[in-house]
This record gives structure tokens, C-alpha cells and sequence, in this order.
């Protein structure tokens, strides 16, 4: 089994903490986490640009001269699209981007990508993490305490508004809950801070 230190808000290491290898421990797939992340950034793509074909683009009805004797190319409309102010040939048009994958891709991207905090030693797990009221000082104060520096990600068990409010306008620095936890989050954040409570419930639901 793997172990990860467990450390509290003053950055101490109080204990050590045994983690699920068919979690934290599996045999990392970068093509699983490539098409993941591939799904998510095409899910969150709005497609809603449009641009005009020559048959939306006003004007152009009547053929601009005569077929022959002028000496001149032959052309039907001046809203050709190799006119100035033409349509646009192969417009893009509203659209959906959004696709899925089978759930066990899926699962199988989630454990590689906390495999990879594992291995790269970017996983920082908490005893807990909980303020009276909030206060953006106390957590950077934390943040110091554990040595990050650079991005991270907050996953917690519940819904905490003191500690979300404390750390929403530290750059950089994110909250999320376990169950909207995603592969592109994970990767894109450097280090990955987790209580300990957080980890029984991952280890609870990707089992």
C-alpha cells in the first residue's frame, strides 16, 4: 500500500496515512488522461459562432456583368467568397461539441491522474481543514506552513464556505468538493491538497 504523510493547518507531520493502491497506486495511462482531458475542454467549448455563406450574405442577386466580351473573369455574384465582403466558404454554424466515454476510460484517467500526485510527491494530505470565519490570511498562512508556492488545488469532503471564502482571491488557488473533482483540474494544478476525509470518500467512491 502506498502512504502519504498526513499533516496539519501548522505543517507539521503527525502521522502517516496508507493509501489504496488500486487508487493511488495503478499503472499511470497517459492515453486515458489525454482523451479525458480532450473530452472535458471540448464539453466546456460554447460553439456558438457563426459566420455568413454566400446565401446569407446580402446583396449579390444580380450577376455583376455579362458572361462574355468583357474581357473580364466570369462571375455569377459579387458575393462570391472570393469577393471582398463574400460569404464565407464552409461557415462554422452553432454547434455542440460535447461527447463522452465509456465510464471505465474514465475511471481509469481519474486513478492515473492521483497515481501521478502520488508519484510526483505533489500530494499533501490534511488531518483537516476548517475556519471559523473567513479569512484569506490564515489561508495563505497555511499555504506557507505546507511550502506551496505555486499552483494547488483544495479538495475537501464537504461544502465549506469559510474555507472556499478564505482562499477565492488567492491566485492560483483553487477549492473543489470529491464529487466534482476532474482529470484536467488534477493535472493542471501543481500541488494537490486533500483532507483526510476527502480521501476516504475517493477512496470510498473510485474503488
Amino acid at each position: 500500500m502506498a502512504k502519504a504523510a498526513l499533516y496539519n493547518i501548522e505543517g507539521e507531520q503527525i502521522d502517516n496515512i496508507e493509501l489504496k493502491d488500486e487508487i493511488f497506486g495503478v499503472k499511470v495511462s497517459v492515453d486515458a488522461m489525454h482523451q479525458v482531458v480532450k473530452m472535458i475542454l471540448a464539453n466546456k467549448r460554447q460553439g456558438t459562432q457563426s459566420t455568413l455563406t454566400r446565401a446569407e450574405v446580402r446583396g449579390g442577386g444580380r450577376k455583376p456583368w455579362r458572361q462574355k466580351g468583357t474581357g473580364r473573369a466570369r462571375h455569377g455574384s459579387i458575393r462570391s467568397p472570393q469577393w471582398r465582403h463574400g460569404g464565407v466558404v464552409f461557415a462554422p454554424k452553432p454547434r455542440s461539441y460535447r461527447y463522452t466515454l465509456p465510464k471505465k476510460v474514465r475511471q481509469l484517467a481519474m486513478k492515473s491522474a492521483l497515481t501521478t500526485k502520488v508519484n510526483d510527491n505533489d500530494l499533501i494530505v490534511l488531518d483537516e481543514l476548517k475556519f471559523d470565519v473567513p479569512k484569506t490570511k490564515q489561508m495563505i498562512s497555511v499555504l506557507e506552513n505546507l511550502k506551496v508556492s505555486n499552483k494547488a488545488m483544495i479538495v475537501l469532503s464537504e461544502k465549506n464556505e469559510n474555507v472556499e471564502k478564505s482562499a477565492r482571491n488567492i491566485p492560483n488557488i483553487k477549492t473543489t468538493l470529491v464529487n466534482t473533482l476532474n482529470v484536467y483540474d488534477i493535472l493542471n494544478y501543481d500541488k494537490f491538497i486533500i483532507t483526510k476525509a476527502a480521501i476516504e470518500k475517493v477512496e470510498e467512491v473510485y474503488a
